[in-house]
């Protein structure tokens, strides 16, 4: 399974980015111990894994600490050694998916986005980016449209933060 590990830390001067290297990582605590060696200063770090064009995990620590997650889809976990060691510890699950055929909120303008993907199982937590200007269901929306890739899903987010121009440079290189 192919992955793409992109480190995003928002310090004093800005956001960097830099690609991680997810191989050889025991647990979680080593991958968030990586995400903090990225901007060991820095306010807030994000690292977007996606996984062969079906699977994104997010993982979010403030100032160091407090380590959130949220992926996708549960099935990665069971599918790939880097999924079960991003969400295996996940036990409570994200809104159900079924959620996202209710109204949308009115930050969702993309009204005419095909269907939401029916067996799409998205755990962890949905709000870890809602501070940020991306609620729970604009994020699950995202991860849950047919035909919206994890690059894609990435990309959207970045772009929203203002840390797109440094991801996209990561995929570049």
């Amino acid at each position: 399974m192919s992955t793409f590990a992109a480190a995003v830390a928002r310090g004093k001067n800005g956001w960097t980015a830099s690609e991680l290297e997810l191989s050889g990582l025991a647990d979680i605590d080593e991958v968030a111990d990586r995400l903090r060696d990225v901007e060991p200063d820095a306010a807030l770090s994000l690292l977007f894994v996606e996984a062969d064009d079906e699977y994104l995990v997010i993982l979010r620590l403030d100032e160091g600490e407090d380590l959130r997650v949220f992926g996708s889809d549960s099935a990665f976990a069971e599918e790939s050694r880097v999924g079960a060691l991003l969400l295996g510890d996940i036990e409570a699950p994200a809104l159900e998916i079924d959620e996202l055929a209710a109204p949308a909120s009115s930050d969702d303008e993309d009204g005419d986005k095909p269907a939401v993907d029916p067996d799409a199982d998205p755990v962890g937590d949905a709000e870890l980016i809602a501070d940020l200007g991306i609620t729970a269901h604009k994020l699950l929306s995202l991860c849950g449209l047919e035909g919206m890739l994890p690059s894609d899903v990435t990309a959207e987010i970045c772009q929203r933060l203002g840390c797109g121009d440094e991801v996209e440079e990561l995929r570049e290189a």
